[in-house]
């Protein structure tokens, strides 16, 4: 399949955010997790000069659909999440959800960091139960929800340990179903399997498959690995070299669900390649930018 055959728009799926709702099919009416992000750009005020972290991007992400970013090292891809989460604001144009302007952090986005970032002095039960807890709800309300998600990871019997005597992939479920305790409509993944081992992650990509499915949430999934990027999404947006812009739209129609016997597949190796090559073209930009620098410094 050539490259060009595969940037073409998305075609976006709607979910439920509701235990209650989870088994309402894709394409339900008035549900959300609309994304648009309208000319945007982000920079930065250093001490030696402004620094253009992302380029004037324009993007829609559908309700349901599961995006990966994916693009060479310091191409914005995580300024772009964190924006989108609303930790940044954008210098010029404006992010959306579901029509409204994000101003700040809310519970209807989740987020996964590479490091679990779990409160070390708090059970797994308690970790998992702080986000309906800030939110107003009661603490039966939010035990109750905590112990359904804890059941969905697959860690009921851990509920009362603590995070430092989990293992890594261990960690990372938690803190997925501390993210998604609030039932959030988007659930932002920036590296979260990053520092696992081969087996972990595969297991962990498969796990995260089938909570998307249970739950029909938007996801956006940053990535520097590219198996992974067309293994989980609807869509791989392809970043350019810093500052970063949106160099490639690729549509991964390939089918649902998705098993490790695809990834030996010749849909998915055509789709591994064009990836390849947009990023080691952008790889090289990268490095030859860094080397410039770095001659500047000399």
């Amino acid at each position: 399949m050539a490259l060009m055959s595969l940037m073409r728009d998305a075609r976006g799926r709607a979910f439920g955010t509701h235990p209650t709702s989870r088994t309402r099919a894709r394409g339900s009416e008035g549900l959300h997790g609309r994304i648009d992000i309208d000319d945007a750009e982000i920079r930065f005020d250093l001490d030696t000069g402004p620094l253009v972290a992302v380029k004037r991007v324009s993007l829609t992400i559908l309700s349901g659909e599961f995006v990966c970013f994916l693009g060479p090292s310091g191409c914005g891809k995580s300024t772009l999440l964190n924006a989108v989460a609303g930790f940044l604001r954008p210098t010029v144009g404006r992010l959306l959800l579901d029509g409204k302007p994000i101003e700040r952090p809310g519970p209807d986005r989740g987020m996964v960091f590479q490091q679990h970032s779990l409160f070390p002095w708090k059970s797994v039960l308690r970790n998992v139960m702080f986000g309906p807890l800030m939110a107003g709800h009661s603490a039966l309300e939010a035990e109750s929800t905590a112990r359904t998600l804890l059941d969905m990871v697959g860690l009921t019997a851990f509920a009362h340990a603590y995070p430092a005597t989990l293992s890594g992939g261990m960690q990372q479920r938690v803190g997925i179903a501390r993210a998604l305790a609030n039932y959030p409509t988007v659930l932002l993944m920036d590296e979260p399997f990053g520092a696992l081992d081969a087996q972990t992650r595969s297991m962990m990509q498969e796990s995260l498959l089938e909570l998307w499915h249970e739950f029909k949430i938007t996801v956006l999934f940053v990535t520097h690995d590219i198996d992974e990027a067309v293994f989980l999404s609807d869509r791989v947006l392809v970043m350019s070299a810093a500052p970063g812009e949106i160099i490639a739209d690729l549509r991964v129609d390939l089918q649902r669900p998705r098993t490790p016997d695809l990834l030996v597949s010749s849909e998915f190796n055509q789709l591994k390649r064009s990836c390849m090559e947009l990023i080691r073209r952008e790889s090289l930009v990268a490095f030859e930018q860094q080397s410039r620098r770095l001659a500047g410094r000399a």
